[in-house]
This record gives C-alpha cells, sequence and structure tokens, in this order.
C-alpha cells in the first residue's frame, strides 16, 4: 500500500443510538477511534491558548484557581444560552478540528474513525472522507438512555434530542447506516463497511 494519511470516517447517531458500542466494535477490528467529544473536554482542561480564549469570551470564573475547568459555571452560565453555546463552539472545534488532524496524521492504519454526537450539526462531517450513521428508533433511544443514565428524566432525554438531527435526516447524508434495533445484529453491518473500506483504501 501506498504511504499516505489515512481515510477519515465519521461515526456519527443520535442520543441512545449506540454509536460508542459499534466503534468498540471497529476498535476490536484495530481501527484507531478518536472520541471528539471526550477530547474537546481533555482541550479544554488542558490546551493553554484554548483556555486563554475561554477566559477571554466567558471570565476567569470559567476556571479554578488552580486552573481546572468549571463546569458547574459553564453548564449554569454558557450552555443555557444559545448564543453563548455557539460562541465556545466557534473556540472549541477548531481546537479539535486541528488535534484531530494531528492524531490521525501519526496513526498507521488504512482508515481512522472520528466518532462525534454532532458530526452533521457542526458541519465538521465535510472534513470527513466517509460518514457512518447510527441508527434505532427513537422509543428504543430513550429506553436505552434512561437504562444507562438513571439521573436523566425523558423531558431532559428529550431537550438533547431536539438539538440533534433528526434520524431520518442523518441517514440521507450519510455513506453508512448501521441499524441498531433490537433485532439487527451489529457485527455483520460493522464487518461489512469495514470491508469495503479497506477495499476502498487497496483500490487506491
Amino acid at each position: 500500500m501506498k504511504n499516505h494519511k489515512p481515510f477519515l470516517v465519521g461515526i456519527t447517531g443520535g442520543i441512545g443510538s449506540g454509536k460508542s458500542t459499534v466503534a468498540q466494535i471497529f476498535s476490536i477490528l484495530s481501527i484507531p477511534i478518536y472520541y471528539a467529544d471526550d477530547r474537546a473536554k481533555w482541550l479544554m482542561a488542558h490546551d493553554p491558548h484554548l483556555k486563554e480564549q475561554i477566559i477571554a469570551a466567558f471570565g476567569k470564573e470559567s476556571y479554578s484557581a488552580e486552573g481546572e475547568l468549571n463546569r458547574s459555571f459553564l453548564a449554569s452560565h454558557v450552555f443555557a444560552d444559545e448564543d453563548k453555546v455557539k460562541l465556545i463552539n466557534s473556540l472549541v472545534h477548531p481546537a479539535v478540528r486541528k488535534d484531530f488532524e494531528a492524531w490521525s496524521a501519526a496513526q498507521k492504519s488504512p482508515y481512522v474513525l472520528k466518532e462525534a454526537a454532532l458530526l452533521f450539526e457542526t458541519g465538521s462531517y465535510q472534513e470527513l472522507d466517509k460518514v457512518i450513521n447510527v441508527s434505532a428508533p427513537l422509543k428504543l433511544r430513550m429506553t436505552r438512555v434512561l437504562l444507562r443514565d438513571p439521573h436523566r428524566n425523558e423531558a431532559q432525554v428529550n431537550a438533547i434530542i431536539d438539538k440533534q438531527l433528526p434520524d431520518e435526516e442523518k441517514n440521507n447524508k450519510a455513506d453508512y447506516v448501521i441499524k441498531n434495533t433490537d433485532n439487527k445484529l451489529l457485527i455483520p453491518q460493522v464487518l461489512k463497511i469495514h470491508q469495503e473500506l479497506l477495499n476502498t483504501q487497496i483500490g487506491n
């Protein structure tokens, strides 16, 4: 195989769709996974330039005296305000993009996966070669989330769902759709996509 940068594949899905489970299956196949949402939190806490930008935008209360991210302050003063959410996203998303570029360039795999809840909503899917959407019926997703996160109620889950594109729209935008329902096996679907992606790279 020619020496080139890895093929960039996104994996997304609404809350409770099971995208993390699907990502784990790809991980078992030795495909590197970049967890964008976790990485964004890490960068907000550790990237000096991003920290400076957040403090400039939202004040010193954004971090504790020890320099730790003040999550309760951000939750009550930033994430409750749609304009402030757009502002913080405009700071965090470029930092994540730069971090992902550096991470993916260091990988030796034929392709890598970027796992993120809001790939389509943020427009970051446009920087990827292919996108996989993990799809599941709304009722099943709600049941999964309430079982997984007992501290959440139905209204809170619906509030999160409202900020995400409808499943049908994601399916139409995605290159691949994995159906994570109770009567559909996940592993054969993942293996089929995995083989297609490998074949694409061999063809190049």
